[in-house]
C-alpha cells in the first residue's frame, strides 16, 4: 500500500533543533501525544485508500468484510505528514488563545514526542496547562510529562505524569540501528547520559559498522570516540576490504 500512498511535505521539526532548544533554558518538559496517528481522522473522500478485507475470527472459509480505515496507520508513508500538519493546525487555529503552547506545539515537537525549556518555575506550570488544553480543543491527550524541577511535577495531575522516571531513553525521537548505547536525560541530577552495553562484534568492516551505527549521539556529545571507528571504516574502504573480511594487522591496535 505505501508505494502508492504519498508521503506529502516533510513537516517534522529539524531534531537536531529541538534537542538544543530542550536545554536552552533551566526548567526542561517533555511529554507524549497519546495515539497520535489515530486521533487523526482520514477525510471521507480518501478512506477508499485504506480499504481492507477481514475475515470473522480468522476463517478464511468465509466470505470476507470489506472495510476502510477511519483514522491515519501506524507505518502507513502518508501518516507523519498528515499528523504533523494536524498539529501545527491546531496550534495555529488557537495561537491567541494560548500563545505558550501554540508556539511548543509548532517548533518543539519531534512527530508526537514535545519537549522543551522555559527560563522559569511559573512558565513551565503555565505551559504545562496551556499545551494540555489546547490539544483538547482538537481531541488530542497530552500524557506522560517529565520535568527537571519537583514543584511542576507536582502541578501536573498525576494520572498525566510519566511513571517516576529517574532516566529518560531519548532514543524514542529516532531509532538507531541497535539499542546499544543511548543517549539518557537524567531527571534527577538534570544531565545526559551515555549507558554502555558492550556487545561482541567480528573486527570485521561489517561488525565495525554495526557498533558504530548503534551510537544515539545526535547532538555530537561524544563524537571524539566516535571519530575513531569511522576513520577505521574509512582506511577499510580505501583499502577496498570487504565486508566481511578480516581486519588488517595494521588496524588492529586501533
Amino acid at each position: 500500500m505505501n508505494d502508492y500512498l504519498l508521503s506529502g511535505p516533510d513537516l517534522t521539526n529539524n531534531l537536531f533543533g529541538v534537542l538544543c532548544r530542550f536545554r536552552q533554558h533551566p526548567v526542561a518538559v517533555m511529554c507524549d501525544t497519546e495515539k497520535m496517528f489515530h486521533q487523526c481522522h482520514v477525510s471521507h473522500e480518501d478512506r477508499d485508500f485504506l480499504r481492507f478485507v477481514w475475515w470473522e475470527d480468522g476463517d478464511t472459509s468465509n466470505e470476507p468484510q470489506d472495510y476502510r480505515m477511519n483514522v491515519h496507520l501506524f507505518g502507513a508513508t502518508s501518516s507523519p505528514g498528515c499528523a504533523n500538519f494536524a498539529l501545527k493546525h491546531l496550534s495555529r487555529m488557537f495561537e491567541q488563545d494560548y500563545p505558550l503552547a501554540a508556539s511548543f506545539l509548532h517548533q518543539d515537537f519531534y512527530v508526537d514526542n514535545g519537549i522543551t525549556s522555559v527560563c522559569c518555575v511559573e512558565e513551565a506550570k503555565k505551559l504545562t496547562v496551556e499545551a494540555r488544553e489546547l490539544c483538547a480543543r482538537g481531541s488530542l491527550h497530552l500524557h506522560k510529562f517529565v520535568t527537571n524541577d519537583d514543584s511542576v511535577k507536582e502541578s501536573i495531575p498525576s494520572v498525566e505524569r510519566a511513571v517516576e522516571p529517574r532516566k529518560v531513553d531519548l532514543n524514542g525521537f529516532k531509532l538507531p540501528v541497535e539499542r546499544t548505547l543511548g543517549i539518557q536525560w537524567n531527571t534527577e541530577a538534570d544531565e545526559f547520559v551515555f549507558d554502555v552495553q558492550e556487545k561482541t562484534k567480528p573486527d570485521t568492516r561489517r561488525g565495525i559498522l554495526s557498533v558504530v551505527a548503534s551510537i544515539y549521539d545526535p547532538l555530537g556529545f561524544i563524537s571524539p570516540f566516535v571519530l575513531e571507528g569511522k576513520s577505521i571504516l574509512q582506511e577499510m574502504c580505501k583499502r577496498g576490504v570487504s565486508w566481511d573480511d578480516p581486519l588488517p594487522e595494521c588496524l588492529l591496535p586501533r
